[in-house]
């Protein structure tokens, strides 16, 4: 007859399960299509099969969801050797993802791959071996390892899944720190995260591991087992997720972010030229709520480049030559000074074309313009030698910051 121990400590909602385990479920279940296509992708189905893993692991990790499987198995404590399984397939899966990861001769990866693969298969076998061989009478929710750690196989499977996960996760600290020694940016911030979550695992095993050994010598630290390993267990997901996901996503990260950076440097020279007449140019109207940063600043660059080049036939030299003399004696350098000259005949050529757009300049060289680059200018608009230019030509200050 099946009893259920009534030793069941508190612990994070079953909801708090089933959000992760879902979440973990969804990204598997995307991947779908990307694994049909490339199903000899070893570094895809190491990912899988993390994310499968895992996703079982927080699922089955409920106590609503251990009782239901129990129940539904007819076998007590049939939870146990599948939670074990998938934490060992997890283990491996790691392992192997870091080894398809990492950098290193094809052979030597395809060798280091098979060992792993065949190690942690069997160690799933011997897990299912050891509980059928053994006896667990008892139903235990929280306290399945410290009620069954003197029982003949139990015991031995408890040892097995601990060791066999610790091991993986002392060898992805191991192959994370040495790699990340060699790399930079996202990805070594990522291996780092690596690391620090792979850490924690191996204080969830150490910490069960004592609290095992701790009722063969007749003592009671169950507590390592019920309320300290599922806090390591919990840390562990943030640096975790974090870090398998960073090298992904950190590149396009802080391209985004450049690229955002330097349409905000080109706003002041947008502001000023984005109703310039530009006859023959085609302005596509990109939304910013649909449109990637990337794409946005070239449309943005065109746009200004013919907006100046609309501008030429009004352009001054002797005005850009003037600022430049001036930007130099007030201590700018060649090329803030450049910018400045270049700044200021376009504001000015800006003014000419709005009071008489009909009366072009003489003949004025399509290399009129210096700059090498629109953000100096652009930045150059804000320069006092420029709003100095504004007030001797009475051009309305707020023309080169509207």
């Amino acid at each position: 007859m099946t009893r259920r121990c009534s030793t069941v400590t508190s612990g994070p909602s079953n909801i708090a399960y089933y959000i992760c385990g879902g979440a973990l479920f969804l990204t598997c279940a995307l991947k779908v299509p990307a694994l049909i296509r490339r199903r000899h992708d070893p570094l895809l189905r190491s990912a899988f099969m993390l994310l499968f893993a895992g996703g079982c692991i927080m699922i089955l990790a409920s106590r609503e969801a251990i009782v239901t499987l129990n129940r539904a198995s007819g076998v007590t404590n049939f939870t146990a050797p599948v939670v074990y399984a998938a934490l060992a397939a997890y283990s491996g899966a790691s392992l192997l993802l870091i080894i398809h990861w990492r950098p290193a001769p094809p052979e030597q990866t395809l060798r280091t791959a098979r060992w792993c693969t065949a190690a942690y298969s069997l160690a799933v076998i011997a897990i299912f071996v050891l509980f059928w061989m053994g006896k667990t009478p008892v139903e235990q929710v929280t306290l399945f390892d410290a009620y069954y750690a003197n029982t003949p196989y139990i015991r031995e499977m408890i040892v097995l899944y601990l060791v066999a996960h610790g091991v993986a996760a002392i060898a992805v600290v191991a192959m994370c720190w040495r790699w990340s020694k060699d790399i930079h940016g996202s990805l070594r911030a990522g291996l780092r995260l690596l690391v620090l979550g792979y850490l924690l695992h191996v204080s969830y095993d150490a910490s069960r591991l004592v609290a095992v050994a701790a009722r063969w010598s007749g003592n009671n630290l169950d507590f390592l087992i019920d309320q300290v390993s599922p806090l390591f267990a919990a840390l562990s997901a943030v640096p975790g997720s974090i870090g398998f996901t960073l090298p992904l996503v950190g590149p396009r990260v802080a391209q985004n972010v450049q690229v955002i950076g330097q349409l905000r440097q080109l706003a002041p020279l947008w502001r000023l030229l984005q109703h310039v007449p530009t006859p023959g140019a085609v302005r596509a109207v990109l939304p910013w709520w649909r449109t990637s940063p990337a794409l946005l600043l070239t449309s943005r660059k065109t746009a200004l480049y013919d907006a100046i080049l609309s501008l030429t036939p009004y352009c001054d030299p002797a005005t850009r030559d003037a600022t430049y003399q001036e930007a130099l004696r007030r201590g700018q350098d060649d090329v803030s000074a450049t910018a400045s000259g270049d700044a200021a005949m376009i504001v000015a050529a800006l003014q000419r074309q709005r009071t008489h757009p009909a009366h072009l300049g003489d003949e004025v060289p399509a290399s009129v313009w210096r700059s090498k680059d629109l953000i100096p200018l652009s930045l150059a608009l804000s320069s006092t030698v420029i709003q100095d230019h504004d007030t001797r030509s009475g051009a309305p200050a707020e023309s080169s910051r509207s």
